[in-house]
């Protein structure tokens, strides 16, 4: 099983790690019974059970080994992530991840799609789609003609490159190579999936979680908090009768439909249309108070402990955060104030913002001077945060 992260793990670093490592990460995780193998590409901790244990008692508590290490240090492999990356596999998995993400995953994501790589053995590059490329008619020659050209070309070590997709659970894609109308996925739901009581839809956690990447305690939390939305449609005209139900987590969307006579039907989730700049905005706000709520003594922190503070823990959570923070920048920037922004930190910076903040500072034309270091200009925009608000007596607004 993959967990995927919002950064590297650290540095860019891959690791095969093993018991007797005295790495944070691999202490933390062969702690738990059933954890037969660890391996970190980048951003991917990737994780082989025992034969006889279950994923469903062992994904929480991993995830929850995983968040408590990047939360306690900034080196989770130790001093052995550097050294581990003589493994060809090891380079080869981080390269393709790299360059997947890079060219070719923007362009399938128009379509719905993604395409990620799931390991490399003896230089063998297993592949696999989703979403929209998953079942896809257009997918092998996909594969084929554009993925697996650019990746040989780029990487010559590359032996063999395997498609491991499972195109059979994924018959009703959202496009189709052939001419006419793409069929829409109607799959049927098992009975008790969806009900309805007291005039609302109900949806079994148990089985709704997995279909966001989520374990179903996470999937409540999401739902209590709104880091996942749900929303009910409906149905009009010749759709009369009809009810659908869409949920959304930061990465996922799920969707089903049901008939005047109670069957109900997975669907594929309609595309966002709608401007999502209002919630961003709401978050932002949140974001605002939380920075501005900061002791003197301790005016930063980490992306991370932002969106645990506001109670955002599905994945996608760190990237909505590092969304609403620029959001906080343009305002600050048109309103002429110092950057609130500049108390979210990252710990794999040494105390200082993603670079992503310095980038957007200098598009609002406000980044560093040019003989000034990114240092230096952070801790001038802290300073001015400091003097603001000792000057007003209250926090910026």
């Amino acid at each position: 099983m993959a967990f995927i992260l919002d950064a590297p793990v650290q540095d860019k670093a891959s690791a095969k790690l093993e018991r007797s490592d005295r790495a944070p990460l691999a202490q933390a995780l062969f702690a738990i019974e059933g954890v037969a193998r660890v391996e970190v590409a980048d951003a991917t901790i990737w994780i082989v059970k025992t034969p006889e244990s279950d994923w469903t008692a062992l994904k929480p508590a991993i995830a929850a080994s995983i968040r408590a290490v990047l939360a306690e240090t900034a080196t989770p492999l130790g001093q052995m992530g550097n050294a581990q990356d003589a493994d060809p596999d090891v380079v080869l998995l981080r390269k393709v991840g790299e360059l997947l993400e890079r060219e070719v995953n923007p362009t399938v994501a128009a379509h719905g799609g993604h395409i990620a790589a799931e390991k490399v053995s003896e230089g063998i590059v297993f592949l696999r789609m989703s979403g929209g490329c998953q079942g896809c008619a257009a997918s092998a020659a996909t594969l084929r003609q554009g993925v697996e050209r650019m990746l040989r070309a780029a990487l010559p070590q590359i032996s063999q490159i395997r498609d491991v997709t499972d195109h059979a659970a994924g018959t009703r894609p959202y496009f189709s190579a052939r001419e006419g109308t793409s069929p829409l996925l109607d799959r049927p739901l098992p009975p008790g999936a969806v009900t309805w009581q007291g005039g609302q839809i109900l949806v079994d956690p148990e089985y709704l979680a997995p279909r966001l990447g989520l374990t179903a305690q996470t999937l409540r939390a999401g739902l209590h908090t709104g880091d996942i939305v749900s929303v009910t449609e409906s149905g009009a005209g010749a759709d009369a009768g009809k009810t659908r139900i869409i949920l959304r987590s930061p990465t996922r969307a799920w969707a089903a439909e049901i008939d005047a006579d109670g069957r109900a039907r997975e669907v594929p989730p309609p595309r966002v249309t709608q401007d999502a700049s209002a919630n961003e905005r709401a978050l932002a706000a949140r974001v605002r108070a939380h920075l501005q709520a900061l002791p003197e003594n301790s005016p930063t922190v980490t992306y991370g402990a932002i969106a645990r503070a506001l109670g955002l823990w599905v994945p996608g959570s760190i990237r909505k955060v590092t969304r609403a923070l620029e959001v906080t920048m343009r305002e600050d920037a048109e309103a002429q104030r110092p950057f609130i922004a500049a108390r979210a930190v990252s710990k794999r910076q040494a105390g200082l913002p993603a670079e992503g903040f310095f980038a957007l500072a200098r598009t609002l034309s406000r980044g560093p001077e040019p003989a000034e270091s990114a240092k230096d200009f952070h801790a001038r925009e802290l300073r001015r945060l400091s003097q603001v608000s000792a000057k007003t007596g209250v926090e910026l607004s």
